[in-house]
């Protein structure tokens, strides 16, 4: 792609352009090659950076600049303009920053700059060792950020896994509908764990925590000891004790694992029924009937996710469903199952020979109640996410932590919400703590259609809605207490990242 310019990609910068065409605010999208690169003004200076998010390869060019960062339109990973860190996830790995250099009126994009070193903390009162209990998204970003930050003690990282930490988001959508190739699952390879000399520990359970001597004992007696301790803990299915449900054929969905199974049952079977529309099931149904399944989609609601996204949403996504095949029996719940039928409180029965739970998780808090934590409807945490004892951090599903616009607690179970809150304390398990300002934010994709949401709203008093959700092409705002409490976004990528930026408290 060396020469003219690309229509997809823009200008071609190694052959430079006019300083005339870099906005004062914004960026400019071009290329380098194969490799999409953009030009932005920076504190009076020209930077070139990677055009491509280091999570999925959104194109940065049609994401949104605020201030020194740039964020991706695709899931509001955050990226530094000046070195290309990736500030915050769901990004892991920061993008390339590129030699930029004048010639008169315009500006010529060179060679690729090497990545920036990690801070030197030499002389600092570092913990000596560090232990992470769970291998989900908080404590992997938190042990990814530990050693960003430059802290150069044991580190170790516990969990009850098999396997090494992968994107969970995936299980549900890409992977299960066969459509995703199981080498992106890992969020790193073997060797980052060797290089960045992260001790993980796989297929290991924790069974107690002494906060006094700071030590956790492992499954078989071993102890590890700790300065700091994040627990990362994340939550689990939910599994009705609905006669039945305790059959072969009923399946969970939270793990690799999990979805192995699955998927293994899906292929030997035509009918599935999913009890539950969550955003787990939902997505499930959307994927499995990718792999040409029937799916029947049970729920005592009377629209799918309408307590969690609105009525407008959720008829939009019930409908979604219905022409993509699904046939959902609302209104309902399961009163057994006897491995080949579903019974129904109405009398009724749904045939399937495979069934996927998808009711919810809780947080499991069983580590941190008997260690002693204060807990009230997860384990309680301040700003920086330390909890009552001041060696202990929590993260992720668990946590329990003021929401940074209202102060009240709340506890979210969020992939991007739980990496961030994973950076953070791991920041602070340094004596460096930095508060979270943003709102969480998750994103839903089912049949390719992408649903941002922003915020936390656990009720409101009235939907405002821009555009229409029927269409595919809204905005929505969930107003309660008189201001925005969560911003619902169907095919507006800037939008949802425009929401993102006006409810942070720091911007």
């Amino acid at each position: 792609m060396s020469g003219a310019q690309s229509p997809d990609l823009g200008p071609d910068l190694s052959r430079g352009v006019p300083v005339s065409t870099i906005p004062e605010e914004g960026m400019l999208g071009g290329h380098v090659g194969e490799a999409p690169v953009i030009l932005a003004r920076v504190d009076g200076e020209i930077v070139a950076v990677g055009g491509a998010c280091s999570h999925y390869d959104g194109p940065l060019k049609d994401g949104l600049r605020v201030g020194a960062t740039v964020r991706c339109p695709w899931h509001h990973a955050c990226f530094d303009l000046r070195t290309g860190a990736a500030l915050k996830a769901p990004a892991l790995s920061p993008i390339d920053r590129w030699r930029v250099e004048r010639d008169g009126d315009r500006v010529i994009v060179r060679e690729k700059l090497p990545a920036p070193a990690a801070p030197d903390r030499a002389g600092r009162a570092d913990p000596t060792a560090i232990v992470i209990i769970g291998g989900g998204a908080a404590g992997f970003a938190a042990a990814q950020r530990l050693r960003e930050l430059g802290y150069g003690g044991a580190l170790t990282l516990i969990s009850a896994d098999p396997d090494a930490p992968y994107d969970r988001p995936n299980l549900s959508k890409d992977y299960l509908a066969g459509q995703a190739d199981p080498a992106w699952m890992p969020l790193k390879d073997e060797g980052f764990y060797r290089v960045a000399r992260i001790t993980l520990r796989l297929s290991t359970l924790v069974t107690a925590i002494d906060p006094a001597a700071r030590r956790v004992t492992l499954e078989g007696g071993e102890t590890v000891t700790y300065d700091r301790l994040l627990l990362a803990t994340g939550a689990e299915p939910i599994r009705p004790d609905t006669p039945g449900f305790d059959h072969p054929r009923v399946h969970v969905l939270r793990t690799l694992a999990d979805c192995d199974a699955l998927i293994a049952a899906a292929n030997a079977a035509e009918t599935i029924a999913i009890v539950g529309a969550s955003f787990i099931g939902l997505e499930a149904a959307a994927g499995l009937r990718t792999r040409g399944l029937s799916v029947h989609v049970i729920a005592p609601e009377a629209l799918p996710l309408e307590k969690k996204l609105g009525p407008q949403v959720g008829a939009f996504i019930k409908g979604l469903h219905e022409k993509h095949g699904v046939v959902f029996h609302l209104g309902l719940s399961v009163t057994g199952f006897d491995g080949a039928k579903l019974t129904l409180d109405d009398g009724s029965a749904v045939g399937a020979g495979l069934v996927l739970l998808g009711v919810g998780v809780k947080p499991r808090l069983e580590l941190a109640q008997a260690a002693g934590l204060t807990i009230d409807e997860g384990v309680v945490v301040d700003a920086t996410f330390q909890t009552s004892d001041a060696a202990i951090f929590a993260a992720g599903d668990i946590a329990r932590y003021p929401e940074p616009a209202t102060g009240h607690p709340i506890r979210v179970e969020h992939w991007v919400a739980a990496q961030r809150q994973g950076q953070l304390a791991a920041a602070a398990m340094l004596g460096e703590p930095e508060r979270l300002t943003e709102p969480p934010f998750f994103w839903t994709g089912q049949y390719g259609v992408g649903i941002h949401y922003v915020g936390h709203a656990e009720s409101w008093e009235r939907i405002e809605e821009n555009g229409s959700a029927e269409k595919q092409d809204a905005e929505l705002r969930l107003i309660k207490d008189g201001r925005t409490a969560a911003v619902i976004t169907l095919e507006r990528d800037i939008a949802s990242l425009e929401a993102e930026r006006d409810m942070d408290i720091a911007d």
